[in-house]
């Protein structure tokens, strides 16, 4: 094969990283780049990236390039080859790798070995994707920044100072700095993305069941703590996010009982369909949540944007309830359902916790009876609110975040003069709602606040709607595009 990076310059490295995804599968199949070069490339570049941005907290790189001798292999044999064949692919550290360490991000299971692949994660390697590590993650996926106590937290290629976002914080970093231009993630409340709009990527969170994931008991054995995340991925474009979704997509028998058994819809093909005529709702606070100031300008003039495309496109009061009263419900529920699947690390591990996870788990094990059904009842409320508004319009659009990328360790408390609910989650009003509903959703990449940061505008469906998304998301692409928007680090 003739190599696409002779001389291996870092130079001839980083354009791979930053080549999407589907470009470079068409190059492993035209023979322009072997799986072996590709893997080879990816592994120089996350010996340089890595240590300045936590990307990782388990690299396998000889299992990465044994895998990439067999794709190579693969394709001079002239086997049919997957839609991943020979693509490098650093995977979120909460989805289990069969022999690899698995850690959750938790220091209770530094030495854990996974004994299975999760369902997302083995369509990923069936499609022909090359594990090249497990990115970093805050401790169970429960933190909307990548700090754990395993090892550095994940930095922001814009400014390494700052976050990039999490609980995919290290899958997020991977894209913005080309080391990948495919990673998955996973979204219990934001998961991906908050890390997209944070590192100015684009990210997808499917309909709830849209991706199935295991319905084992045990968490060695496959079950992820985040049992209420949909994986999906975190992509430079629209497209590749479209085909990777399509591979995370579909039923599976192994899966829950609310695995969506439908067809996969063709979201390559609503890629083309545009905006016109779609009647499209925007808010810039989602019922009076803080967010600053700037961070609306910028998402209402990417709104506007799809009024120039064809959209109708009116300001709405998306209001389910009091901000602060979705705030909690949704809060309770997430710790409810951790401290369900980490009983036992919670009874006998506690004092290896980081103080945010520990915290969570405290006050799950003090809810009452009472407190459950109240947020059960207002779930319900809440998604017939979202289904009689999607009802009378196509999407909703608002901003992705309250704020730009903060210092790591320092979210804000005020946010636009107004004090936020709870410090850690007050910065992501606009995400954990549509987990509760199990509306899909994406951040793209709106503009740049003063100071250099990405802003992100989110994007909501109806449910079981990602076509329509990704409609919008590619003709929003197309008339502002992203992907050449490269970091400092990088």
């Amino acid at each position: 094969m003739t190599s696409a990076n002779s001389g291996n310059s870092a130079n001839s490295d980083r354009e791979l990283g930053f080549t999407p995804t589907h470009r470079l599968r068409e190059m492993i199949g035209s023979k322009e780049i072997s799986p072996v070069e590709l893997t080879e490339s990816h592994l120089r570049r996350a010996d340089e990236l890595d240590p300045k941005l936590g990307i990782f907290i388990t690299r396998i790189s000889d299992m990465a390039m044994d895998a990439a001798r067999e794709a190579e292999a693969a394709v001079m044999r002239g086997d049919g080859l997957g839609p991943l064949h020979g693509i490098p692919v650093p995977y979120k550290d909460t989805e289990p790798m069969k022999g690899v360490r698995w850690t959750h991000g938790s220091l209770t299971y530094k030495d854990n070995i996974a004994e299975v692949d999760s369902i997302p994660l083995s369509r990923v390697k069936a499609a022909g994707g090359i594990i090249t590590g497990k990115t970093n993650t805050p401790e169970n996926g429960f933190a909307g920044t990548t700090e754990n106590r395993l090892g550095p937290p994940a930095r922001n290629p814009w400014n390494p100072d700052k976050t990039p976002g999490g609980s995919s914080g290290g899958a997020s970093a991977a894209v913005a700095s080309g080391l990948t231009s495919f990673a998955p993630g996973g979204d219990g409340g934001g998961s991906i993305r908050i890390p997209a709009a944070f590192a100015g990527v684009y990210g997808i969170k499917a309909t709830q069941g849209r991706v199935a994931r295991a319905a084992s008991p045990t968490r060695n054995a496959g079950h992820n703590i985040m049992n209420n995340a949909t994986s999906g991925p975190l992509t430079r474009t629209v497209r590749d996010a479209a085909e990777t979704l399509a591979i995370f997509s579909g039923y599976d028998p192994r899966g829950e009982y609310d695995t969506i058994a439908d067809d996969v819809p063709d979201y390559v093909g609503a890629l083309s369909r545009g905006v016109k005529g779609l009647k499209i709702g925007w808010t810039p606070d989602m019922g009076g949540n803080p967010v600053d100031p700037e961070v609306a300008l910028v998402a209402e003039n990417a709104a506007k944007a799809f009024e120039e495309l064809g959209a109708n496109v009116e300001t709405v009061d998306f209001k389910p309830a009091d901000h602060e009263e979705v705030f909690w419900t949704f809060f309770d529920y997430f710790t409810i359902k951790g401290l369900d699947a980490a009983r036992e690390d919670f009874d006998n591990h506690r004092e290896d916790m980081t103080d945010y996870f520990g915290e969570y788990m405290d006050r799950a094990d003090t809810l009452s009876a009472e407190r459950m059904w109240n947020i059960f009842s207002n779930i319900g409320a809440y998604r017939k609110y979202a289904n009689d508004y999607f009802g009378k319009y196509d999407l909703l659009l608002s901003p992705s975040l309250a704020v730009p990328a903060f210092d790591i360790g320092d979210a804000p408390s005020v946010i636009g003069g107004k004090e936020v609910p709870h410090r850690l989650w007050g910065f992501t009003p606009f995400t954990y709602l549509f987990n509760l509903t199990g509306n899909p959703g994406a951040s793209a990449p709106a503009g740049f606040s003063s100071d250099g940061l990405p802003i992100g505008l989110q994007i909501i469906g109806d449910m079981k709607d990602e076509e329509t998304i990704f409609a919008a998301s590619a003709a929003f692409e197309e008339a502002q595009p992203w992907a050449d928007k490269r970091p400092p680090v990088s």
